[in-house]
């Protein structure tokens, strides 16, 4: 299903939500609402379930407008980072409670509801598990009976907020891979809020990035991490040392850090990602970093440090490169890449 928002505006209060948002998700998407907290991503994943209304713009359902539209009517399937699940129930009966309220006339077969809880308590790898009840699960099989109950009434779209948001972090990640096998598996149109960008570059097909109730860049995560379009964007995503200084001369100097710049000269927000800063080679120009502490991770040397000027700078090097770096000492390094902006006024 494809999903169309237009010119968007919700607000609360006097605090503005949302303020003329446009998306367009293809079918069988799998998309991102990525951003910090208030920025409007859970607001918007509300208004396409039909759990909030918008003051004005448009909502579409494959060109069905379903702005005003219930829940009930969209057809979605809905995960809340708490799970919402019935403590009184089964796992069995809590994946099949959206087919047995149904009315009469579109409620399946006792049978076909056992076979289809069955089918999807294998696809979230709970099989055997229906008979137990949620205190009996742990936090990561509770989320995975939230999932399988939002997939049992064969949504249109699979909205879900936050939805590993309580769980510690390697339950996190194996439950990120877990969802994208479910994805691929059902091919439901899928969007999830997440504030967390490991998270939304690892799992999604793009990215929209909210931030103060717009969108600041929509893309795949290739496109959002190595070409962000503004200097939020660029803080936000990723790691990056960020600078304030000038182009002048075909170089970017703020302080003591400098490095060759290709844009128009002015004023201008640098930012440069830990692994883009490179050891300077011969007479390169470049500047110095004073090293605080190395730290291994892997093939990967990550150097805290210190320019010249007594700014703190963050690097990244492969190991094979730098074995023999250590604390103290002094390197000379410039930025192979960097992304500037004009400052906002």
């Amino acid at each position: 299903m494809t999903i169309s928002i237009r010119a968007v505006e919700k607000q609360f209060a006097r605090y503005p939500a949302l303020r003329g948002v446009s998306l367009d998700i293809e079918p069988g998407e799998l998309l991102a609402l990525l951003g910090p907290s208030g920025s409007g991503k859970t607001t918007l994943l509300r208004i396409i379930a039909g759990l909030e209304f918008p003051e004005a713009g448009q909502v579409l359902f494959d060109q069905r407008d379903v702005t005003f539209a219930s829940a009930a009517a969209r057809q979605v399937g809905f995960v809340f980072q708490q799970y919402a699940l019935f403590r009184h129930m089964t796992v069995a009966k809590n994946v099949a409670f959206g087919l047995d309220v149904r009315k009469a006339a579109t409620k399946p077969a006792r049978a076909e509801i056992s076979r289809r809880v069955d089918v999807l308590l294998g696809l979230v790898e709970l099989g055997g598990l229906g008979g137990r009840y949620p205190s009996q699960l742990s936090g990561g099989q509770r989320q995975r009976v939230a999932l399988a109950r939002a997939l049992a009434v064969s949504p249109e779209v699979l909205l879900l907020d936050e939805p590993f948001g309580a769980l510690d972090a390697t339950v996190r990640k194996s439950l990120r891979k877990e969802l994208r096998r479910i994805h691929n598996a059902t091919g439901v149109t899928t969007i999830f809020v997440t504030h967390d960008q490991e998270e939304a570059l690892d799992l999604a097909d793009r990215v929209a990035i909210l931030n103060l109730g717009q969108i600041e860049q929509v893309g795949t995560p290739a496109e959002v991490y190595d070409n962000p379009a503004s200097a939020f964007v660029c803080g936000f995503v990723g790691e990056a040392n960020r600078f304030e200084g000038h182009v002048e001369n075909g170089r970017f100097v703020s302080g003591a850090v400098s490095f060759p710049a290709t844009t128009a000269s002015g004023p201008k927000l640098g930012f440069v990602r830990p692994h883009d800063l490179t050891l300077s080679v011969g007479e390169e120009a470049g500047f110095d970093l004073h090293i605080d502490r190395v730290i291994a991770q892997g093939p990967v040397i990550q150097v805290e440090a210190k320019t010249t000027d007594h700014r703190r700078i963050d690097a990244a090097f492969a190991r094979q490169d730098v074995a023999s770096l250590t604390a103290g000492t002094t390197i000379r390094v410039t930025a192979r890449k960097a992304h500037l902006f004009d400052p906002v006024a």
